[in-house]
């Protein structure tokens, strides 16, 4: 299959490896800037654009993974001319019908993961999450998805966007509660590495309990001592005492109603 990628971030850096490993020709990399992608095309061995005029009107499919705001911009330029091809975008939040008037067949390919360059993942192992305008454009992206993840679900852009939610709560939000430790700790001269054994450990329970029977800490027993002295700890620090507050009371209280 013939793919042209519309953006040379994290994700599409992921994706356009996982696509080309499987078979496909990646024919263009399009960026704002030529340094990304420049990048990104001499890693798929391809050609790197930034004009939007000059990409080609003959690949497949498009993937478009730029940032949500980007979108409304580049979508109605890029289909102008390309009535053969399969748009899709990549993002979780935005609906499908975005492409709506401006392509036949369009989609999404929403896969699930927090993407970094550098980082080393198995695609095979992330959900993809499909939707498509159409019975033919959805059995294109499936056959496409298989080649590259062992999960590929269909999934309306109603429900996807609750997805969304879920997973900035699942992963960017504990994140933000990784770096708030990490400040703690380095305060302190305690090395962020000691914390690696409890976070794994955490990560691994809820493979096998649900994150409810897997909570623990002073929040669920409601131990104010605890609490208290540890609000104490953080009067210098407002954002995380407002943090650890608005945490353990929604522990507490979620545990309360289960």
């Amino acid at each position: 299959m013939r793919i042209t990628l519309i953006g040379a971030g994290n994700l599409a850096t992921h994706l356009g490896k996982a696509l080309a490993d499987a078979g496909n020709t990646i024919e263009q990399v399009y960026s704002r800037t030529m340094q990304s992608a420049t990048r990104l095309a001499a890693l798929l061995g391809c050609e790197a654009q930034t004009e939007i005029g000059n990409i080609n009107t003959d690949s497949d499919v498009y993937v478009l993974s730029v940032s949500d705001s980007a979108l409304p911009q580049i979508v109605p330029q890029l289909c102008a001319g390309r009535d053969g091809g399969i748009f899709v975008h990549t993002a979780g939040s935005i609906p499908a019908d975005i492409f709506r008037g401006h392509a036949r067949h369009y989609g999404v390919v929403y896969p699930m993961q927090t993407f970094s360059k550098d980082a080393r993942l198995d695609f095979r192992k992330i959900p993809c999450f499909i939707e498509a305008s159409d019975d033919g454009t959805l059995g294109v992206l499936q056959m496409m998805c298989r080649e590259i993840s062992d999960s590929v679900v269909p999934l309306g852009s109603d429900d996807r966007k609750y997805l969304h939610l879920a997973a900035v709560f699942a992963s960017n939000f504990v994140n933000h509660c990784y770096n708030v430790a990490s400040h703690i700790m380095r305060s302190h001269g305690i090395p962020f590495e000691y914390m690696y054994p409890l976070i794994d450990e955490v990560a691994s329970k809820i493979h096998s309990m649900t994150p409810s029977d897997a909570q623990t800490g002073p929040a669920v027993r409601n131990d104010r001592n605890v609490i208290d002295r540890h609000l104490s700890l953080l009067s210098d620090e407002p954002a995380f005492r407002e943090i650890y507050g608005i945490m353990s009371d929604g522990i507490h209280k979620i545990r309360n109603k289960s």
